[in-house]
């Protein structure tokens, strides 16, 4: 359905353009945007790079596994029922702090490690448990202190300041997720699955 919907766009883009006089505008536009995309990817994947090895090294010097045991009673607080020495809740506090270090690519396969820990530990079934459900949540609005993406993209896009919106994303992501918590487990009182 989406390529349909992106074929039409373009179709009719290029149907007004030629109708419009403007065809080696678009055609020049569509070269150029094709050029700063293949750029703007070699950049992100530049800095996903550094970051994953960032990452690496800190998982093998142990200050993940130290971030981790930080996290490790917040979270039991958030997933219950999870024991202390769970390889899902490990597996969930290596995905927040992928998150919380701005890492959304080095994050998913985290999360999607978390989630299938939660399924073998939980065995909920065909529907997804309460802490599934959280860790979803969690990903979906989640807690970020150093944004390194977005950090990048405004240092490629000429910020001189690329880091200046560090305390709105600390406020924002905070925020987001008190309230995603909140209406998850709003739903979840009022009759959803425990």
């Amino acid at each position: 359905m989406i390529g349909i919907l992106l074929f039409s766009i373009i179709f009719a883009s290029v149907i007004y353009s030629a109708a419009a006089g403007t065809a080696p505008e678009v055609s020049t536009a569509a070269l150029s945007a094709g050029e700063e995309a293949v750029s703007l990817t070699l950049t992100l994947a530049g800095a996903m790079a550094v970051w994953g090895g960032v990452m690496k090294i800190a998982e093998r010097s142990g200050l993940t596994e130290h971030l981790t045991n930080i996290l490790k009673p917040i979270l039991r607080l958030i997933f219950r029922g999870l024991k202390k020495d769970s390889p899902a809740l490990r597996a969930i506090a290596m995905n927040m702090s992928a998150n919380i270090l701005g890492l959304g690519n080095a994050a998913t396969p985290l999360g999607i490690e978390a989630m299938k820990r939660l399924e073998q530990e939980e065995s909920p079934g065909e529907a997804a448990s309460q802490n599934m459900i959280r860790l979803a949540v969690m990903n979906a609005c989640s807690l970020e202190i150093f944004p390194a993406t977005v950090a990048v993209m405004r240092s490629r896009a000429g910020s001189r300041a690329p880091t200046e919106i560090i305390p709105c994303v600390i406020f924002v992501s905070f925020a987001s997720l008190a309230a995603a918590l909140a209406v998850a487990e709003i739903f979840n009182a009022s009759g959803g699955k425990k």
